[in-house]
């Protein structure tokens, strides 16, 4: 089938203008001419440079890592060639929040992220792989827990290197590590001697190469401590130049207040403030988001450095154990499971879950209800039949009560069920989505893509960005291309401070993403989640195809990013 036209290919994408912006001279890294012999020269391609500049068409010519030279390269050749055949060429996509420090440990390959043409991962919202100690190690799987060799960021990087991922990674320090590191999950505030632990741990992760610190807020054991606590760990962070990120403490009823927490921590501890997965959860709340929104932007008007990430779905994705009450995690999840079989704290976790002794109708409020939780991952094989079943039709299954159907879910699975809740609106998605200082982040770890994969994640591990060039860019044009690759790529890349990448010029770091505006789409869903997105043509990480023709090459370049 013939490519379309260049206008033709400017109304899908709905390009800021309407013809091609004349390629700019040949541009070479260092004033010197490209090394030789090249690796690797991209032909005819539709360059999309990640600045939201409306794209051009040009050459990209690569040595090694980096990109040597870029515009009209009539006269250039190298050992490879892609032909782009007018194809979108952009930065590599930067997922700003993923999950995949341990995953990549374990596999490499990470097939549901270089399939989405992420090529680097910004990670460490909840815990991160550092501190390490017996109270943080508690808390893993076992098969997790045995991989665990390194005692600082500089043996995790080098545990990463070994394992060969296929994608750049990065990390954050978190609140909820550095205070099971110090006080275990305490529900408390920190001593004087503990604080000083946690901003210890805070100072030698930044040293090493931490993004930066990060909290969430909503989760224990970072629910417990107050916001004066976070400031001083933020504190230590943006000494270092860091920043502070966090999953709020609400994104319901007090989102308002949750999103002003975070400029305030932002504010005192002098770095910027980066918020995860901006969204007003539970219907009741819908549209709270625009006044979240004028928030961060009264803060950015008095010069706090202040943004977001979201992914594009109106669903969230967490623990099942999330809908149990604050205090009911106090301890860990061994005291919070011992809570689950004792009979007497089982009645109030009923009471405070229903308000009477009897009903269940009150679990997953946000949802709208136990029809509105689906069980994701499950951990126990005599769970898995569950794997895609709302909560009421699961007790129905097991002819129980919604609240026993829980309890007994969480008990038999150690609490590392996950759910899907269905809370948001598709009206506050593209609000936030519209907004110039919202990047990407899947908020999920990378994945196998074949029959070994025994799980039902949420569709953003496999289709977060193809979803948003095929529904929000071409089909219901909430963004322009071009802006739609900003926010993939030249935004997180200036946020997390990754210099010499996000964007494409001579000098950077050679990752690209190339795909069919056409024909870029998702493919996952909440039924059939474990499957790749279309369109996404070639990935190419520091220099390597990861990606050529559709097909995975195995190959595996990726590496650790160290703050620069």
């Amino acid at each position: 089938m013939p490519r379309p036209s260049l206008a033709a290919l400017a109304t899908l994408a709905l390009a800021a203008c309407a013809t091609p912006a004349l390629a700019p001279p040949v541009t070479i890294a260092r004033g010197s001419a490209p090394v030789t012999p090249a690796t690797l020269l991209i032909r005819r391609a539709h360059i999309v440079d990640g600045t939201g500049s409306p794209w051009y068409s040009g050459d990209i010519l690569i040595s090694g890592d980096r990109i040597t030279a870029i515009g009209r390269l009539a006269g250039a050749s190298a050992r490879d060639t892609i032909d782009a055949n007018d194809l979108v060429v952009a930065p590599g996509f930067i997922d700003m929040l993923g999950h995949s420090e341990y995953p990549l440990i374990r596999d490499g390959r990470a097939i549901s992220k270089i399939t989405q043409g992420i090529t680097t991962e910004i990670t460490g919202e909840v815990t991160s792989v550092v501190p390490v100690n017996e109270r943080t190690l508690a808390e893993l799987d076992s098969a997790t827990r045995s991989r665990v060799a390194w005692t600082d960021l500089t043996g995790y990087f080098a545990a990463l290197d070994a394992a060969r991922p296929a994608i750049n990674l990065a990390t954050f320090v978190t609140v909820g590590s550095v205070r099971r590191f110090a006080m275990g999950d305490a529900a408390r505030a920190a001593t004087p001697a503990e604080l000083s632990v946690m901003r210890s741990e805070v100072d030698r992760a930044m040293r090493q190469g931490a993004m930066g610190l990060s909290s969430g807020l909503i989760y224990a054991p970072a629910s417990f401590a107050p916001t004066s606590e976070v400031v001083e760990l933020a504190k230590v962070a943006a000494s270092h130049g860091g920043g502070y990120a966090s999953h709020i403490r609400s994104e319901g009823d007090r989102l308002v207040e949750a999103v002003n927490e975070a400029i305030s921590i932002g504010e005192q501890a002098g770095g910027y403030v980066q918020i995860h997965h901006l969204k007003a959860s539970g219907q009741k709340n819908w549209g709270k988001v625009r006044d979240a929104v004028a928030a961060i932007d009264a803060a950015r008007a008095r010069g706090v450095d202040v943004s977001a990430d979201q992914y594009p779905y109106a669903a969230s994705g967490t623990g099942l154990d999330n809908v149990l009450p604050g205090w009911a995690h106090a301890g860990g999840t061994d005291s919070m499971l011992a809570r689950l079989r004792d009979p007497a704290t089982r009645a109030r976790l009923r009471e405070a879950l229903t308000g009477s002794g009897t009903a269940g109708s009150e679990i997953g409020t946000s949802a709208g209800g136990p029809h509105g939780v689906m069980l994701a991952n499950v951990t126990a094989d005599s769970l898995r039949k569950y794997q895609g079943m709302r909560l009421d039709d699961v007790a129905r299954a097991r002819g129980q009560d919604v609240v026993d159907a829980l309890f007994d879910i969480l008990s038999a699975d150690r609490a590392r069920t996950a759910a899907i809740y269905f809370s948001m609106s598709e009206d506050d998605v593209d609000y936030v989505m519209r907004q110039p200082w919202v990047s990407v982040g899947i908020d999920a770890g990378a994945r196998a893509a074949d029959s070994t994969v025994k799980e039902r994640p949420h569709p953003r591990a496999y289709g977060a960005f193809p979803r948003i060039l095929c529904r929000y860019v071409r089909e219901r044009h909430i963004l322009t291309l071009e802006d739609a690759v900003r926010k993939f790529t030249a935004l997180p890349a200036a946020r997390v401070g990754l210099a010499e990448r996000g964007v494409l010029k001579a000098g950077m770091y050679a990752d690209l993403t190339i795909f069919d505006p056409a024909t870029v789409c998702d493919r996952a869903t909440f039924v059939d989640p474990v499957q790749t997105s279309v369109g996404i043509t070639h990935v190419i990480v520091n220099g390597v195809p990861v990606v050529r023709n559709g097909a995975v090459t195995g190959a595996r370049p990726g590496r650790g990013l160290r703050r620069q």
